[in-house]
């Protein structure tokens, strides 16, 4: 039995012209061998009728804070997603079993809205496939060994899928949705960003680990640790998308797969020359993350300490700092843009060639970091669009889907 997962988001499963172009990828898929298992997201987005934030303001926020009523209810959208796609199947002729999280075999702790999953029980999908119907698996959810709904964070769909990839030990793992891949670039910002028709594991977590939207990096790592191939396609048509894989080799040459960027990026800088007689200067870091204030692009000097966090974490920041005395200064409107991939593996010079082409177009670089497969650099957000533009040419990414 060859298993497929095929993993349908929201935007596929928003309308009944497009729930038939679901059908048709599970009826193709079955056309070619497999034995496909369904999983759905919520129907549409927020202000559709049973998205998932919808239902959530149908409660008071005062009721958001008995957490193991709030993931039954953020279930319900998944849930109605299964049965409907499921009718869809059976206008077709298909014979389906529509399921919860729970049902499909996804046990968790009881880690109400942020689930972790303990282990997944895949008896009940295997006995469905071997009675030649189609598993539609409620995404985003599982069952605590209490017997209650839990859910599993954002993202929670693409992990579903991932799960139970490794768990069936299927062939692969496809998600739909309404891009074509992962691309070269954001489309919106870069019009001819191209297709990577193949990629790594690894490349693609930063993909999604700095910025880009189109898996979730947790899905990504369950898939790899299973080595189970990942395809994301456009359920809107019959672009080929792009394969995840160990095995994945770029076609073509290119030292960088592709860029990606993070808004709402507020750079930190705390001199030690402003704060020579503070000692909380030392100690600043541990402050920050016993507040649960993440930091990025960190560089440490002798005269000083410079780095990164989330718009949303400032005020926060801005307690702590005066809690602890420390003089600083920000700048917010950041952007981090991200380069990534494999071939800039041992390559001199790509650093060099990235800043010769910024300056070039006169935007000021913040802050730089670098990895084996990932070069970093802070501008302010009003220099994204040109300089993401500015380094898809110079690494000569454009393109398009055939």
């Amino acid at each position: 039995m060859k298993i497929l997962i095929q993993k349908f988001g929201g935007t596929s499963v928003s309308t009944h012209e497009r729930r038939l172009l679901v059908v048709n990828k599970i009826l193709k898929a079955i056309e070619e061998g497999f034995s496909p298992v369904v999983v759905v997201s919520a129907m549409g987005r927020k202000g559709q009728p049973y998205a998932t934030d919808t239902l959530l303001s149908l409660i008071s926020d005062e009721f958001k804070k008995n957490t193991l009523a709030v993931d039954l209810l953020m279930s319900c959208g998944e849930i109605i997603s299964t049965v409907v796609t499921s009718d869809e199947l059976s206008k077709n002729g298909l014979q389906s079993v529509p399921l919860t999280g729970g049902q499909a075999g996804i046990i968790t702790d009881d880690n109400y809205n942020n689930g972790s999953v303990l282990r997944v029980q895949p008896e009940r999908l295997l006995n469905i496939l071997r009675e030649g119907k189609i598993p539609v698996v409620a995404g985003f959810q599982g069952i605590s060994e209490n017997g209650y709904v839990t859910t599993l964070g954002r993202g929670g769909s693409d992990t579903t899928a991932s799960l139970l990839g490794v768990a069936l030990k299927a062939e692969e793992i496809q998600i739909y949705t309404d891009v074509d891949g992962i691309m070269t670039a954001d489309p919106r910002i870069v019009s001819d960003a191209s297709l990577i028709e193949e990629i790594g594991y690894n490349e693609v977590f930063q993909f999604a680990d700095q910025g880009a939207k189109v898996i979730h990096p947790g899905a990504v790592e369950i898939a790899a640790k299973g080595n189970i191939p990942l395809v994301i396609k456009n359920t809107l048509n019959d672009c080929k998308g792009t394969i995840i894989s160990g095995k994945a080799m770029q076609i073509s040459n290119n030292i960088i797969d592709g860029i990606t960027s993070m808004d709402d990026r507020v750079q930190v800088t705390v001199e030690c020359d402003k704060n020579k007689d503070n000692e909380n200067y030392y100690v600043l870091f541990d402050e920050l993350a016993n507040n649960s204030i993440s930091l990025d692009l960190i560089n440490v000097f002798l005269n000083q300490k410079i780095f990164t966090i989330d718009k949303k974490n400032m005020e926060n920041l801005k307690i702590i700092m005066k809690n602890l005395g420390l003089q600083y200064s920000y700048i917010e409107d950041c952007t981090k843009i991200a380069l990534i991939g494999s071939g800039m593996r041992g390559i001199p010079g790509v650093m060099a060639r990235i800043l010769k082409v910024l300056a070039k177009e006169n935007i000021q670089i913040l802050q730089t970091a670098d990895s084996h497969t990932t070069i970093w650099c802070l501008v302010r957000s009003k220099d994204v669009e040109k300089a993401v533009n500015a380094l898809h040419r110079e690494f000569k990414l454009g393109g398009e889907c055939n």
